[in-house]
């Protein structure tokens, strides 16, 4: 038997460190969150993905009474990005959320499996790797690819 270890690495920043398009990207997922219609779980998140033709695309939690017909954030804005804009790829994403208490999450919110799976055929489709930045009150997260948040991916590629 051979033990072996997965390190990911990200960089952890202040929202005043990152550079203006990334701040612009937070923002986007940041203002996001304000249209997710979560009456069940009250927790907002929104996702904000720039693409290589300049524009940024956001999308916000849509739940359902009928559990597990919503969709996540993430998936929301992935997929109408690609609905909408076919041919452009996948630049950054930032995801930011909203805790039951209507506050931003102290730590960063990581989407969830289904979303990283999701993500992550858009980043095979873009052909290098798309930066995830994880918004959080206290502190931010950057990490290098949708890869990174998924060492174990389920993947043809």
């Amino acid at each position: 038997m051979m033990k072996r270890e997965t390190i990911i690495r990200f960089d952890e920043l202040t929202y005043d460190e990152l550079p203006a398009d990334e701040k612009v990207l937070v923002d986007t997922a940041v203002d996001a969150t304000s249209r997710s219609y979560a009456p069940y779980s009250n927790f907002r998140v929104g996702a904000a993905i720039a693409l290589d033709n300049g524009e940024i695309i956001a999308g916000s939690n849509q739940e359902n009474v009928a559990f597990p017909s919503g969709t996540c954030a993430e998936r929301s804005a992935c997929f109408y990005a690609h609905a909408r804009y076919p041919e452009a790829k996948f630049e950054k994403i930032a995801i930011a959320a909203r805790g039951t208490d209507g506050e931003f999450t102290a730590e960063p919110t990581a989407p969830c499996g289904a979303c990283r799976q999701a993500l992550l055929e858009y980043e095979v489709l873009a052909g290098h790797d798309v930066p995830v930045i994880l918004m959080g009150r206290e502190k931010i997260y950057r990490l290098p690819s949708v890869r990174s948040t998924l060492p174990f991916a389920f993947s043809e590629f």
